[in-house]
């Protein structure tokens, strides 16, 4: 095999595109595509073009007909965050309204963030894995939860267990930040800590619990 047909199967073996490894190198798509139709082996930047492939030179040069031997695994951004002692959790770019509630068009974007792991662990009990970040908005939460302040959500606790904790939650379409109390009668009260907006009342099958509300950061 040439090594562009090397290369092609690598691509296919992983899944990726060409316009991803060439991100992920640093090099344009066309001269991804390059290599791939004339096989040229005097890349400048093969030995990296090799570690995103999970493979070696050795082997699409053709010098080995085993991808795996002797390959290092591609470095990603969990493998530095780990050697840091950091984890990484979602920011989702949906903001939670602290007032009457966002709607929810289309999908969620997320991007990956770092914090400290032994934090995050403290923080979630445990379980980091369970955590997002995302912002909230408005000022039906003041002076709790100030407009874009930062928020982290822990989706491990889903049952309203505790009274006047601060939960994220979904109402069909709508999203919002609310401290919670639980009625004597089975239902529940979303409370404002911004004493101008009136509490709400839901059943239970009313709301989607989405998580608790474990830790508010702001800039100053």
């Amino acid at each position: 095999m040439t090594m562009g047909e090397r290369l092609k199967l690598r691509l296919d073996a992983l899944g990726m595109s060409q316009a991803e490894l060439a991100r992920r190198v640093g090099i344009s798509q066309p001269s991804v595509n390059h290599l791939i139709k004339r096989g040229a082996s005097g890349s400048a930047h093969l030995h990296k073009i090799a570690r995103e492939l999970q493979t070696t030179p050795g082997y699409l040069q053709g010098e080995t007909d085993d991808p795996d031997a002797g390959a290092l695994p591609a470095v990603t951004p969990a493998m530095i965050a780990e050697q840091l002692g950091q984890t990484l959790i979602p920011q989702i770019d949906l903001h939670f309204a602290l007032g009457g509630g966002t709607f929810v068009e289309g999908p969620v974007r997320e991007t990956m963030v770092p914090f400290r792991t032994d934090w995050l662990a403290h923080i979630s009990r445990g379980r980091p894995a369970d955590v997002f970040l995302t912002k909230g908005d408005g000022d039906s939460m003041i002076p709790t939860i100030l407009d874009g302040d930062d928020v982290i959500v822990n989706r491990g606790e889903r049952i309203i267990d505790k009274q006047d904790k601060i939960w994220a939650l979904g109402f069909g379409d709508l999203v919002s930040i609310k401290r919670v109390t639980r009625l004597p009668n089975g239902r529940y009260q979303l409370n404002s800590d911004n004493h101008a907006v009136w509490p709400q009342e839901a059943l239970e099958e009313e709301l989607h619990v989405i998580g608790r509300v474990i830790w508010i950061g702001r800039r100053m």
